[in-house]
């Protein structure tokens, strides 16, 4: 099988994030242009981008500053007015950011407190999903922590959350979190082994799973276990995933103290924890599609857009850029961007416009808070289109 995508090079460099993206490929003699209007047709009204060569090997990528201020953003989720919705772990908000902007960037007001969130450690209000009939239902998704497990939540914003899967296993780490509806309309949940590692690998315990569900709570039909929310087994705690062009899904897992990963998630796939680590070459589990020693990487978010895939670096500050083949295998070797220039990013979500919305993740224990930390950023690569697609 050929790893050789099936049109040119530079054709397929021109991925979503900045509808130029052989700009990936350009050094540190590119100049940078201002974003491209909104959709809308006007130009944000936003703070004067930075830019610099990324040490990583010459890539330039744009970064302005949305929003400042902010406590531990965990996830983004895209509103159809082209705003999004911010949960804050510790603080259990959500926060709406834009699409109302000033001369310090996007305007942000708290819409939503959930009064039973129970923050400790890595737990909290963690995910969060906008439903795919929101113009009609407004309808939001939540994946929280509280004092007895994990769950998650519907609500309308301003409403009493109501509970529509529960009993995730809880800890002070590996409360997974991730929430997200997918190209079938299914609502998937990414959850942690709670450190309990055992569970990973059984098909019972919600814990170290993706589970895939009905937008009422249900197993969704076609699942691989009857009956079960189960979609894969043997994660050790995954946060972020996403899917691509091709409706092929991935996620992004954090390894213990060998490997973290990026795989590609199959229906009934088992990836091995606790057994393995990394790549076994053992056909009873997957294989990733890249991996990275956890020094490097520690990612929590990501996103994808055409043939790239991004995610966003607690412990190693960066963001990688993975170029996708058409079998959905990693083309070269990942790109690294923004490296050490923001500390710890954790969510990133890929926006209407093209760009990569991006958090900063300096508040939580684990970081180095800046004065305007945390914060939310808007990244295009650089090129003429600055991020449209």
């Amino acid at each position: 099988m050929s790893a050789r995508p099936s049109y040119p090079r530079t054709r397929r460099l021109r991925a979503a994030l900045a509808a130029s993206c052989a700009a990936l490929l350009v050094t540190a003699g590119c100049s940078f242009g201002e974003p491209a209007p909104d959709p809308a047709g006007e130009p944000p009204n936003l703070p004067t981008p930075s830019s610099s060569a990324d040490p990583g090997g010459g890539q330039q990528a744009v970064a302005t500053v949305l929003a400042k201020g902010l406590r531990v953003p965990w996830a983004i989720a895209f509103l159809p007015d082209g705003g999004a919705l911010v949960t804050e772990r510790d603080r259990g908000r959500i926060l709406q950011v834009g699409p109302e902007s000033g001369p310090d960037g996007l305007r942000v007001r708290p819409v939503q407190t959930i009064s039973d969130v129970a923050a400790a450690g890595e737990g909290g209000l963690l995910g969060i999903a906008i439903s795919p009939g929101y113009d009609r239902d407004k309808t939001v998704y939540v994946y929280y922590t509280t004092e007895q497990d994990n769950r998650v939540a519907k609500l309308q914003l301003g409403g009493q959350p109501t509970p529509i899967l529960t009993g995730i296993p809880k800890a002070g780490v590996h409360n997974g979190g991730g929430l997200g509806f997918g190209p079938d309309g299914q609502l998937y949940v990414s959850t942690g082994d709670a450190g309990e590692r055992p569970r990973a690998q059984d098909v019972k315990s919600l814990g170290g799973k993706i589970l895939r569900i009905t937008p009422a709570g249900k197993p969704a039909p076609g699942n691989p276990y009857p009956g079960s929310p189960v979609w894969s087994l043997g994660h050790r705690n995954v946060q972020g995933f996403t899917w691509d062009a091709a409706k092929r899904m991935y996620a992004v897992e954090f390894g213990q103290n060998t490997w973290d990963e990026i795989n590609q998630i199959t229906k009934g796939g088992n990836y091995g924890w606790p057994q393995v680590e990394g790549r076994a070459g053992d056909k009873r589990y997957v294989d990733p599609i890249t991996q990275w020693a956890t020094s490097d990487a520690s990612c929590s978010g990501l996103a994808a857009t055409d043939r790239l895939l991004v995610t966003a670096c607690l412990r190693a500050k960066r963001l990688w850029v993975l170029e996708l083949t058409d079998t959905g295998t990693m083309l070269g070797q990942p790109t690294e961007l923004l490296t050490d220039r923001y500390g710890r990013l954790r969510a990133v979500a890929a926006a209407p416009d093209g760009s990569l919305w991006v958090s900063t993740s300096n508040h939580d224990g684990r970081g180095t808070p800046a004065p305007d930390d945390d914060r939310l950023l808007r990244v295009v690569f650089a090129g003429g289109d600055g991020g449209r697609s």
